[in-house]
């Protein structure tokens, strides 16, 4: 009986397998990239940066690639698996995806930001640009990934979803103000959804249980509960059943300090009237 062998000798690692695959189909049918960029309507040097692992590219590219070569979303299905490849997130991050993608509703506590859920590519660019320090391509891939997660939220099979935020993550704005009066707008199409609860925490609330900590727990279609806390350098995932009964009950403790829902809408209303989110950043600095 001859001896087993690699099925096909390529890399297991998603972001070179992918690439790689790039590469086989299309010197499989003897296309310079020049030709084959001429045949997508896509910029040559795009495609060849894909090929040498230089950028993934956006999911536009990935599909016009598979509806040419024939491959039926093949090269999606891998640019999906590069794009969460662990040297692109952490451990703990890549899991809390796979649990946000699969969960039937979710609870979230923000002491200082948005949940990636709620925010707009604006919002969701410059915090990654701050936090991560991408740019370019790397953080423009990263956006389209988070919007992607985003239309989860307002899909046919969204999840219920209730988010608590305290009022610094309302009063910490964008460098545009326009593109932050655009988020808080959001917030408030948001709150219209019949699957969508938002609340507010307002400083006047005082002390409270969740000081320094963004929570968020997670229901699972099997009826199981997870919890995933995060700060700006790690983020963990819990499941143990005692420390989510902890969390549980500091979260609704919180939710009894913050506003009625009614009341959360108007709060992010009286926000948009006052000056600082009307002013332009430029005449805010120099008054200042």
């Amino acid at each position: 009986m001859p001896s087993r062998r690699a099925v096909t000798g390529r890399s297991a690692h998603p972001r070179r397998r992918f690439a790689q695959e790039l590469r086989r189909l299309r010197c499989a049918q003897g296309l310079p990239l020049r030709k084959l960029s001429h045949r997508l309507g896509w910029d040559h040097s795009l495609l060849g940066k894909m090929e040498r692992t230089e950028t993934l590219g956006g999911p536009e590219v990935v599909q016009a690639l598979d509806d040419f070569y024939g491959t039926q979303d093949l090269l999606l299905a891998l640019w999906e698996l590069a794009l969460r490849d662990r040297d692109e997130f952490k451990e703990q991050y890549r899991t809390y995806m796979g649990l946000e993608a699969e969960a039937t509703s979710m609870w979230h506590f923000g002491l200082d930001i948005l949940h990636g859920l709620l925010q707009t590519p604006e919002y969701a660019r410059e915090r990654m640009g701050l936090g991560g320090g991408m740019t370019g391509t790397a953080l423009d891939e990263q956006v389209s990934a988070r919007m992607r997660r985003r239309a989860r939220l307002y899909g046919a099979e969204a999840p219920v979803f209730r988010a608590i935020f305290s009022e610094a993550a309302l009063r910490t704005p964008l460098t545009d103000r326009a593109q932050w009066r655009g988020q808080l707008e959001d917030l408030l199409r948001a709150a219209k959804s019949r699957h969508i609860t938002l609340h507010v925490l307002p400083f006047a609330a005082g002390l409270h249980g969740l000081a320094s900590t963004n929570l968020t727990f997670l229901r699972q279609p099997d009826g199981s509960t997870v919890a995933y806390t995060e700060n700006s350098v790690s983020g963990h995932v819990i499941d143990s059943p005692a420390q989510i009964e902890f969390l549980q009950r500091r979260y609704d403790a919180v939710r009894d300090q913050a506003l009625a829902p009614a009341a959360s809408g108007t709060f992010i209303r009286q926000l948009l009237e006052e000056p600082v989110h009307r002013a332009p950043l430029r005449s805010l600095t120099r008054e200042a």
